[in-house]
């Protein structure tokens, strides 16, 4: 995709301090410098979010993700990460780009990566009748 800058970055185009890559993901530090070691992990095929995506694409981003938070915690001193992804506008994905998030943690680091939520506005029950997969 022409206008995406995640491809642009996959091409070549626009650079960016990689983390990691192989012949399918691409993992480089978010720029927008909120936290320290924050780390995007893209497909290297275009795909806009979780819904877009194939699940080779889904199973090999999510290989790449635990291959970086294993080395975040194993070789660089990290506690724990949390592992982020927004998924369509209307979830805050900003980047048209399917991209997992990857926040380096130390105990006690001060981060408050969890969402506030005010409360649900149904009964439980009520929200589980309409979501439950005939499947399970």
């Amino acid at each position: 995709m022409e206008e995406c800058i995640f491809c642009k970055i996959v091409s070549g185009e626009v650079s960016s301090m990689k983390v990691y890559e192989d012949e399918y993901t691409l993992a480089f530090m978010d720029i927008a410098g909120d936290v320290d070691g924050h780390i995007l992990v893209i497909p290297k095929e275009h795909c806009k979010n979780i819904l877009d995506c194939n699940y080779h694409v889904l199973n090999d981003i999510m290989n790449t993700v635990k291959k970086i938070a294993e080395h975040l915690v194993e070789n660089c001193r990290y506690d724990g990460v949390n592992i982020l992804n927004a998924s369509d506008e209307s979830a805050g994905q900003s980047v048209p780009h399917f991209h997992i998030h990857i926040i380096p943690r130390r105990n006690n680091d001060g981060i408050d990566a969890w969402p506030v939520f005010e409360g649900a506005n149904c009964e439980i029950e009520e929200i589980y009748r309409k979501i439950k997969m005939d499947e399970c």
